[in-house]
């Protein structure tokens, strides 16, 4: 009988270490990144231009001092159309970009193989400029930018993160169609920025 419960207690015993370490394995759920707007934001919309980027943090969800633009604090700089990313020959980031071809809410994850650009020259850039080279399209019959349908910029960032971005208006309060009023060099875009430097989103 002695042996009986001793056989048993073992038996439990190695019953609820299993359940625990089976407990302690379960892996931690993923948080749900969330999709960030920015709205208006300048890209130098001032007359006369000064000719210089506004430079963006994703993380921060901030504009970023052009006096830090030597670092890797910032990840996209706006200049009327021209986009550039913290990252080449010509900055001091980790950065890269290249554009996917999709809808923003179904690009869950960057595959391993894809080629990140980077800004190399003042015309070689990440995300070409001209339009229907890269994120935009212009039409000369009303003077008219629009962001291209299914253009989405993945952005590996300052920092070595990766971010997806949309551009939503290259005009302040982002009208719905053309008007001669409509101030340019305002953008808004959404974007989902992933912390944990994973290629998912």
């Amino acid at each position: 009988m002695k042996r009986c419960i001793f056989y048993l207690s073992i038996l439990s015993l190695t019953t609820f270490l299993a359940s625990c370490q089976k407990e302690e394995e379960q892996p931690t759920p993923s948080p749900t990144l969330e999709v960030r707007t920015t709205h208006n934001l300048p890209a130098d919309a001032s007359t006369p231009y000064t000719g210089k980027f506004t430079l963006y943090s994703l993380k921060d969800k901030a504009i970023i001092a052009n006096a830090d633009s030597a670092t890797n604090k910032w990840d996209i700089g706006f200049r009327g159309t021209t986009l550039i990313i913290n990252g080449g020959t010509m900055r001091t980031g980790q950065g890269g970009a290249y554009i996917h071809t999709g809808l923003f809410e179904e690009l869950r994850e960057i595959p391993a193989t894809q080629i990140f650009r980077t800004d190399e020259s003042a015309t070689l850039l990440a995300i070409p400029t001209g339009s229907n080279n890269g994120w935009y399209n212009y039409n000369p019959a009303n003077n008219w930018i629009s962001p291209l349908a299914g253009k989405v910029l993945v952005i590996r960032t300052g920092e070595g993160k990766f971010a997806k971005v949309e551009i939503l208006s290259y005009y302040q309060d982002s009208p719905t169609a053309p008007s001669p009023t409509a101030q340019a060099r305002y953008y808004s875009f959404r974007y989902v920025y992933q912390p944990d430097g994973s290629r998912t989103f």
